[in-house]
């Protein structure tokens, strides 16, 4: 399959979400697990059902991880931000990434509130509606207007922040400029549907997406669901390093133990 087939699935796979959502009068809790709702469960057999024809893998965030010895594998977050979706917030997506042996190689997140489309492919760019994406430059977080997960428990230095509600979405705002940085404050609440296709969004935008405590975030020859991470990007490497630095300040109990961990030196 070449990155322009496998782009073209994935743009199915977010129409066919998009047309299952049109069809859903109830997009409350689902009563199935916590914090599940209908259209989770409506858009992720739309999103699936093209993805099996295509030959694929995936790991879903609604219904786990199938076919993973196809060669490709599409890390699936059918609604992110189904909360704001419930509630007529415009700002929740689909977010799909295409994964092969090695690393993420194809991405779509698209605003299913406004059709706002980012797409990557690894060595390829990132871009917005079709044109490139373009990060801002910023470099001190005192300047910077941060996307937030989860709620702190002290301020961290900061001019401004927002608490969107939509992990991939945020991160394709760093990615074009809209945010300088996203960090979540959450103790390890993430999985890889949350991240990935930001990921290479803001990879091939020349942003670097991390962990707050270095672990890896996405390794294609392991994707399990039960992983969490905490993700943090910067528009620059600068900002990125006070980032994690102002992550690990806040010290959950749930967060792992920097002192067992190899530092890495990101300034």
């Amino acid at each position: 399959m070449t990155d322009d087939d496998l782009l073209a699935v994935l743009r199915d796979a977010a129409a066919a979400v998009r047309r299952a959502l049109d069809g859903l009068d109830d997009w409350g809790l689902a009563g199935t697990r916590s914090g599940q709702y209908r259209s989770d469960l409506a858009a992720d057999e739309a999103c699936l059902a093209v993805l099996d024809d295509a030959g694929l893998g995936w790991l879903s965030e609604e219904s786990g991880v199938e076919h993973t010895d196809r060669a490709i594998t599409v890390v699936v977050d059918p609604v992110d931000g189904s909360t704001n979706a419930s509630r007529g917030i415009p700002w929740y997506a689909t977010s799909l990434c295409a994964v092969d042996d090695d690393g993420p190689r194809a991405a779509l997140v698209v605003n299913q509130a406004s059709g706002r489309r980012y797409e990557a492919v690894r060595g390829g760019g990132a871009t917005v509606d079709g044109r490139p994406v373009a990060p801002s430059t910023e470099t001190e977080l005192g300047r910077s207007v941060i996307g937030l997960s989860g709620y702190p428990n002290q301020y961290l230095g900061w001019k401004q922040y927002r608490a969107l509600g939509a992990a991939a979405l945020d991160l394709c705002a760093v990615a074009d400029g809209m945010l300088d940085g996203y960090l979540d404050c959450s103790p390890s609440a993430h999985g890889s549907w949350d991240y990935a296709g930001g990921l290479l969004i803001c990879r091939e935008a020349g942003i670097e997406v991390v962990d707050a405590f270095d672990r890896e975030l996405l390794d294609p020859g392991a994707l399990r669901h039960g992983d969490r991470r905490t993700p943090v990007a910067g528009a620059t490497p600068d900002l990125t390093a006070e980032l994690v630095d102002a992550r690990r300040r806040l010290r959950w109990p749930d967060d792992p133990d920097v002192a067992g961990l190899v530092a890495t030196d990101r300034h």
